[in-house]
């Protein structure tokens, strides 16, 4: 994800008259953090944008939409903090996009110019394609990542299953007892004990518990 991040904030430098340009992603509970940038000045002018919590990137992550900003200084009532980093860093205008899907509102991907009114129609075009193809990367990754940790869990608890079920079979075993009489030891135990069933069928496969 962090390569792809980094492909596609160069790419925004490749294909517009952006001079540099970042990406925004928030986590679970919402946070933005930089996952890419092409320097370390525009780094510095998106973590100012975070710790201040203002500027056009959080205004589109919020929003829903895009937001241009064609002369920066002209900015400075609304966003002042982030203005005074932006022209120290040499910005002169910036143009915002957010990454969304259905509603769900991902990050923004900011672009920054060292002039006013850089922004074309083809910078635009261009930035919204790069902010859906980053927006895609995430979904299908969160997705991927989902299944993998279903699949996983499935996994845990077939294995579970499975030890319990030998556990059972070997107390049946070494106790003269039905099946379901040794699975009422199992649990009875792990009552007793304050352990899972789990671990105490894999104490009594694997390390010989006697109950």
């Amino acid at each position: 994800m962090i390569d792809t991040m980094d492909l596609l904030v160069h790419a925004a430098l490749r294909f517009t008259a952006a001079v540099e340009a970042g990406i925004l992603l928030a986590d679970d509970a919402g946070v933005l953090h930089v996952v890419g940038s092409t320097s370390e000045r525009a780094s510095d002018v998106e973590e100012t944008e975070l710790g201040a919590e203002q500027g056009p990137c959080l205004d589109s992550y919020r929003s829903g939409q895009s937001v241009e900003t064609p002369d920066i200084s002209a900015a400075a009532d609304r966003w002042p903090i982030f203005v005074q980093v932006a022209e120290q860093r040499g910005f002169r205008s910036g143009y915002a996009v957010p990454l969304t899907l259905r509603g769900q509102h991902l990050g923004a991907l900011n672009l920054f110019f060292d002039r006013v009114h850089a922004l074309t129609d083809r910078d635009a075009a261009v930035a919204q394609a790069l902010a859906e193809f980053a927006t895609i990367g995430i979904v299908q990754r969160r997705a991927l990542q989902h299944h993998a940790d279903r699949a996983a869990q499935l996994q845990h608890t077939l294995t579970s299953r499975m030890l319990i079920e030998q556990a059972k079979g070997a107390l049946a075993f070494q106790r003269s007892v039905s099946i379901d009489e040794a699975f009422d030891l199992l649990r009875a135990h792990a009552r007793g004990t304050g352990a899972r069933i789990r671990d105490v069928a894999d104490r009594v496969v694997n390390h010989h518990l006697l109950i």
